[in-house]
């Protein structure tokens, strides 16, 4: 049974950091916008990421809030950094985001729903854009916009995949120009990941103008700014982008802002949210989308070097119910400790993808009640054996408390020498940096292209995208680009289905398996759970 703990007024949170009531734009008593620029960093910034998850996820949101909160029973000024909830699945299959029992982020109902409105907002500007360039194909199409050729999706932050795939502008001349078109998830979009990048206004306008709708007849790319889209964008943006401060049950300072998906985008908070937290914390505890191979490349290879954000040290979460997953048990819930052992070569390869980038993680086990004392000593041993921190996490049941191991095992590892180092150089051609990123970090022998794929590898070439770091779109569940393959695969090739330029994120988006950018719920959503008395009190929520 989860106590629900009296929350502190927002301007307590706050003053824990030094920020004065002025800086903040409240939203209620517990909730608020953090208004100006961040202050000069000052902080120690510490990565949490996880191995191959089972399908219900394994704590990296939980871990990382009772860490923050373990930091604060040791004297240490800390903050937590977190992408905000999307809707889709909150209702969907993995349910909310704001952690669970003594571990979360508050008020969380108000989080996982509709927080501060900045979904809304990135929804709005999305489909304002999508709205602009309707518009002038229905009122002459000057720039002469080949419809067959628009890259652009509408957004909703809902799973409906009814709306994947659609055709719009029917009913008649005055109804618009029929074309092809489509929903994507609004965490999926362009807008949500460069919101999430972008540095300053300035920068988030520039990256707003850089966004490719689509190709004229003659082939010639076509940008938001061409169709004076930038300023209407901005404007509904503007709020938006200022990060969020809530607490944790504990009553320590959260900034959880923006959430762009850890596989089609790169999977964490707002660059913004972070140098915030930085500026005004000694430590900032930060996630990373799904495990080392999704959302951990990804920091390393893109926000790292992107926006300078280096951490410091890294946090590997593990469960015995992943290991036993990934060691070919389907009834994962319960001991088992030879799936266990045979599910250590997944958490070695997690281990090996965190040293590629030139650390040594401190391995967090987060408990459940059914664990056993046996399959604890062989995670440890495995630590142990290979020199690396470990320490049992509880926080879900004791919150910060049950985090304080953890916590010194950290303070530990940020008093060891790390060394920063992103997987390839930006100057490598594309082909080269995929092929990087599926043999080091997946353990691939080899990439395979399909015709399509080839000719969008050449296209993004031409198109001037060479530059740019690749984002991997990949299945969540497996380190191969098959998610039935659990554990640690050998002998596999990954195969690339596309690509795609996003010039305003600022990285190459490639493609395996299938991946959809707008999910569909599952038999039994986690909508069908969830409901609200006379009171207003939401139940199906709680994890």
């Amino acid at each position: 049974m989860i106590v629900k703990e009296r929350l502190l007024p927002i301007e307590e949170v706050a003053a824990k950091l030094g920020l004065e009531k002025e800086r903040l734009y409240l939203y209620g008593p517990h909730m608020a916008k953090v208004l100006g620029d961040p202050p000069k960093a000052k902080g120690r910034l510490i990565l949490v990421t996880a191995i191959t998850p089972t399908p219900a996820g394994e704590g990296k949101t939980t871990t990382a809030i009772g860490l923050v909160d373990a930091l604060w029973r040791l004297g240490k000024r800390a903050a937590l950094a977190l992408r905000e909830p999307s809707l889709g699945p909150v209702f969907g299959v993995k349910g909310g985001a704001t952690g669970g029992g003594k571990a979360r982020v508050e008020p969380r109902h108000e989080i996982n729903l509709h927080f501060t409105g900045d979904f809304h907002a990135v929804t709005s500007a999305v489909n304002l854009l999508n709205a602009l360039l309707d518009n002038h194909l229905h009122q002459g199409n000057e720039l002469g916009l080949d419809p067959r050729r628009i890259e652009l999706k509408r957004a909703i932050d809902m799973n409906d995949r009814a709306l994947r795939r659609i055709v719009l502008g029917l009913g008649g001349k005055a109804h618009g120009v029929p074309r092809e078109g489509g929903f994507e998830l609004t965490v999926a979009s362009e807008v949500m990941a460069l919101m999430s990048l972008a540095q300053d206004f300035k920068d988030l306008k520039a990256r707003l103008g850089r966004i490719r709708v689509g190709f004229t007849w003659g082939g010639k790319p076509v940008f938001a700014q061409d169709l004076g889209a930038v300023g209407a964008m901005a404007a509904l943006l503007h709020q938006a982008f200022f990060p969020n401060l809530v607490q944790t049950a504990e009553g320590n300072p959260a900034f959880v802002h923006m959430g762009p998906f850890g596989n089609i985008a790169h999977g964490t908070n707002s660059v913004r949210a972070s140098r915030m937290a930085l500026g005004l914390a000694d430590y900032v505890v930060q996630e990373a989308g799904f495990a080392t191979d999704l959302g951990m490349e990804k920091f390393m290879n893109v926000v790292a070097r992107t926006a300078g954000l280096v951490p410091e040290a890294v946090v590997l979460v593990a469960t015995l119910r992943a290991l036993r997953y990934h060691g070919g048990q389907d009834a994962y819930e319960m001991p088992d400790p030879k799936a266990v052992e045979r599910g250590l070569a997944n958490l070695e390869k997690h281990v090996e993808n965190v040293e590629l980038f030139g650390y040594r993680p401190v391995i967090a086990l987060n408990r459940f009640p059914t664990d056993a004392e046996e399959e604890v000593a062989l995670v440890q041993g495995f630590a142990e054996e290979r020199g690396l921190l470990f320490a049992q996490s509880e926080v879900y049941a004791r919150g910060g408390e049950g985090g304080v191991e953890l916590a010194e095992k950290v303070l530990e590892a940020l008093a060891s020498p790390h060394a920063y180092r992103p997987l390839y150089p930006l100057d490598w051609p594309l082909e080269a940096k995929i092929e990087a990123v599926a043999k080091a970090v997946y353990g691939a022998e080899g990439v395979a292209y399909t015709e399509e794929a080839r000719r969008a590898l050449k296209a993004a070439e031409k198109e001037g995208c060479q530059g740019l770091p690749v984002v991997m779109a990949k299945a969540a569940t497996s380190l191969s680009d098959n998610p039935k393959l659990r554990g640690r695969p050998k002998g596999f090739t990954v195969t690339v289905t596309d690509l795609r330029c996003r010039l305003g994120a600022g990285f190459v988006v490639v493609y395996m398996g299938g991946i959809e950018t707008l999910p569909g719920l599952p038999k039994v959503p986690q909508a069908l759970g969830i409901d609200v008395d006379e009171g207003g009190n939401i139940r199906g929520m709680d994890y």
